[in-house]
C-alpha cells in the first residue's frame, strides 16, 4: 500500500467516521468533457483494498486503492474508489 493511500484513508476516516452523512462527488475527465457522479449516504467503513493488478512496489505486489463503503437512503450498499479528484462533504442529519 502506498504512503499516499494510507495517509488519505487515515485523514478521511478521521474527518468522516462511520455514521456520518456525506455527499461524494467524483469527476472523470474524458475527451468529450467532464463527467460528474454524485452519491449521498452514510459512511459505513473506510478500507484499503488491492486491485487485481500487479504492482512491484505495492504490499503483496498489488496496487492498493482507498475505498469508501456507503449505505444509501434506500439501504443499498455501495463502494466508491476514492482518488485525488473525489470531493466529500459532510451533510446534516436531515440532508440527503
Amino acid at each position: 500500500m502506498t504512503h499516499t493511500t494510507t495517509a488519505m484513508l487515515e485523514r478521511s476516516a478521521a474527518d468522516f467516521p462511520p455514521g456520518t452523512p456525506v455527499r461524494v462527488i467524483q469527476t472523470v475527465q474524458t475527451r468529450a468533457g467532464t463527467y460528474q457522479a454524485e452519491v449521498v449516504g452514510l459512511v459505513e467503513d473506510w478500507q484499503a483494498r488491492p486491485t487485481g493488478s500487479w504492482y512491484a512496489h505495492g504490499k503483496n505486489d498489488r496496487y492498493w486503492l482507498g475505498r469508501l463503503k456507503l449505505r444509501k437512503a434506500d439501504g443499498e450498499i455501495t463502494f466508491l474508489v476514492i482518488d485525488d479528484t473525489t470531493r466529500i462533504a459532510r451533510l446534516s442529519a436531515a440532508s440527503g
